[in-house]
């Protein structure tokens, strides 16, 4: 249930791939009743407050986190063309500052009279977080505020004159009236940084590129850095596609001369090997392809070998400490979607056993993984089709994109529907999908395989498109809340990996997906070089440093309706972090408003009976509070937007939670040894995990 692969970092594919129509949920979301996301401004600041008081009730002892700017350092002569009121926090390109850092906030005017400049910086939550006035010369003029932040988050700056009025334009995808920014968590104090024993344990990756270094422009540069190290994100797609490398006649791949591209040497974000398509003159149409077998499986076979070679030389080079080589077969092969398989079944099969023989001639160390279907509930579906005829023979892991709903958006949260059959069928069932997916490797894969989810994302709701006056405040609240549910969601029912799309707004499929705006293009851009947050890039950056290195623990038992909860543990048997929330659907959409009123009470048992003290919570943003506990039960009060509280006693949770089905913690496992050839790997059960 999303769009073919975007952004590669190759201009090439995204000219290829981003061309393709889009998948089910495109075709869906056509016929689907579209949203209306209008409401008052005044009730999204009310529904805001509310939901900042529920998420933080327990305050940290001393000094209040705050954000201040103080008036304006200079003053300088501007360019004389503009619009009347600007504002900018200029920095590496990220818009994302360092908490208790100092940054600039800089405001550009064009008054044509002596004015006075009104500002305000609000969060997340749409309250108001600091505010002021300074007066302004006629003319163009720069004022640049010094400010710094203890408070963690998104924040939207808005700005008029008192006389001239006006407000900010939109730029690109955002829309007018804001200008954002963003402050980064340090949650080092609640959790401090873990041993990683193999660095494929790391958790998160993305997609999509930005290119904001001064000069660069898609695709030429890096377009991971500084926003993915920024972000936490330490995973992302590498192509070695056969129609890419090959796409002329075979053997023009040399693994002893390929380059691995200059922005992954550096080591510290891992690649996820994309296989995924046949070149034109191995193809039965004799047209690059993704729904046929090629014509000859030796050829495949033999490109895939001197891969495997290549992603040998390059882990042991720039990536030391990392285990295996992660390959993923296929992209979406949905009959209806943009890549589809139209060949039989059994080519289906016989293709993977191609590849899966070629890259571990080899790659001891490869894990080749499908099937990629577009939602959970699609590889369930194929998964019990093509088990029982041998896949998992040829299969080490599991790859899916985590879609779960006729459109993924605040409106269709991962929460809105259950499955008490547990056959991961019905829309809307994330968790009831997942654990059916768990069942169905279970039965078909070799104990401890690795599930990635390599793709999901929440766009605006179906009907809406990018606007001066869209998303407002709510629309970008509910947006990061439903981010961080779903990714918790697929980690908390068994998700080893999880990536997030989009990194910033695109031109094609549903409105909305990236964690940034693209400020230049007015229906988005993909490798745009200017960008700024979102509420969900905020949320993302928050999840990655609190979830990072961390095994799963599972869902906790008997929680009342309307309570999510997982936990997870940190590595080396660290500290355990809960993550919690409630969510009401009949008081969650956009016509009653995404954070209308919404709170539960719910005591965690988060140390033995008879005990007492303090544990710390962090809510979506990362900011810490303490939370006193008695009896061994801290006492929360829950939002939509999840908290997570971090506690020292392991002990209370060995009965508290639901192992996901056959998950394995892996960083307990043996590296994997040299795999057999063929089939008989099945029952050898190669990989330990």
């Amino acid at each position: 249930m999303s769009i073919s692969s975007k952004d590669r970092g190759l201009r090439s594919l995204m000219i290829q791939r981003a061309m393709h129509a889009p998948i089910p949920r495109a075709a869906l979301m056509a016929a689907a009743l579209a949203f209306s996301a209008t409401r008052g401004e005044a009730a999204s600041a009310a529904a805001g407050a509310s939901a900042v008081r529920a998420d933080t009730k327990a305050q940290s002892q001393g000094q209040r986190p705050s954000l201040s700017c103080v008036a304006p350092s200079s003053q300088t002569r501007a360019a004389s063309s503009g619009d009347p009121v600007e504002a900018d926090t200029p920095g590496d390109g990220t818009r994302l500052f360092a908490a208790s850092r100092p940054f600039s906030l800089v405001f550009t005017t064009r008054a044509p009279q002596s004015d006075t400049l009104n500002w305000q910086i609000r969060d997340t939550w749409n309250v108001v977080r600091a505010s002021g006035s300074f007066n302004v010369a006629a003319g163009a003029i720069s004022s640049t505020l010094s400010c710094t932040s203890t408070v963690t988050g998104y924040f939207a700056v808005s700005a008029s004159l008192q006389a001239a009025r006006g407000q900010l334009e939109s730029r690109g995808t955002r829309p007018a009236g804001i200008a954002t920014f963003g402050v980064l968590p340090d949650t080092a104090a609640a959790l401090p940084a873990v041993r990683f024993p193999y660095q494929d344990l790391h958790r998160f990756g993305g997609q999509g590129t930005a290119y904001l270094a001064p000069g660069q422009h898609c695709c030429d540069g890096d377009g991971y850095r500084p926003v993915y190290t920024a972000l936490g994100l330490t995973w992302a797609n590498d192509n070695r596609n056969w129609y890419m490398e090959e796409p002329d006649k075979s053997g023009t791949f040399d693994p002893a001369t390929k380059q691995l591209a200059p922005y992954l040497q550096r080591g510290d974000i891992m690649r996820l090997i994309q296989l995924d398509g046949i070149p034109k003159w191995a193809s039965p149409t004799s047209t690059q392809t993704h729904s046929y077998a090629p014509t000859s499986l030796a050829q495949m076979k033999e490109y895939m070998a001197k891969v495997g070679t290549e992603s040998n030389r390059v882990r042991s080079t720039y990536f030391p400490t990392q285990r295996d080589n992660y390959y993923q077969v296929t992209w979406e092969p949905d009959a209806d979607g943009g890549l589809p398989w139209r060949d039989s079944d059994a080519n289906f099969i016989a293709m993977y056993k191609a590849v899966w023989e070629g890259i571990h001639r080899t790659d001891a160390h490869a894990v080749v993984m499908g099937l990629t279907y577009s939602s959970v509930q699609g590889n369930v579906k194929w998964m019990r089709r093509l088990g029982p005829l041998g896949i998992g023979r040829y299969m080490d892991g599991m790859t899916v994109h985590g879609y779960y709903d006729i459109g993924t958006t605040p409106s269709h949260p991962p929460e809105r529907a259950t499955d008490p059959r547990n056959e991961g069928t019905v829309p809307g069932a994330l968790a009831a999908s997942m654990r059916a997916l768990r069942h169905e490797m279970r039965q078909y894969l070799k104990p401890g395989a690795p599930l990635f989810v390599t793709e999901t994302g929440i766009s605006y709701d179906i009907g809406q498109s990018y606007g001066k006056s869209y998303p407002n405040a709510d629309v970008l609240y509910a947006q990061a809340a439903v981010v961080a549910r779903t990714h918790l969601i697929l980690l908390g029912e068994g998700a080893d990996m999880t990536y997030v799309f989009y990194l910033a707004d695109m031109p094609d499929a549903a409105p909305g997906y990236g964690l940034f705006f693209e400020l230049e293009h007015p229906k988005g851009a993909y490798g745009p070089t200017r960008i700024s947050p979102k509420p969900a890039a905020l949320a993302v950056a928050a999840m990655t440093r609190i979830v990072d290195g961390t095994n799963t623990l599972g869902p906790l038992k008997g929680l009342p309706n309307g309570i999510y909860a997982y936990a997870f543990r940190r590595l080396g048997g660290g500290k355990v972090v809960t993550a919690l929330w409630t969510h009401d659907n009949d008081k969650w959409s956009s016509k009653s408003g995404f954070n209308a009123g919404q709170s539960a009470e719910y005591r965690l048992r988060v140390d033995a009976r008879g005990t007492s003290g303090e544990v710390t919570a962090l809510d979506m943003m990362g900011n810490a509070s303490i939370v006193p506990y008695r009896d061994g039960v801290a006492n929360l009060t829950l939002s939509p937007a999840p908290i997570y509280v971090v506690s020292n006693n392991a002990d209370v949770f060995k009965d508290a939670v639901t192992t996901p089905e056959g998950y394995v913690v892996r960083d307990k496992a043996e590296p994997t040894p040299q795999a057999a050839s063929g089939p008989a790997r099945h029952a050898t059960g190669a990989i330990a995990r």
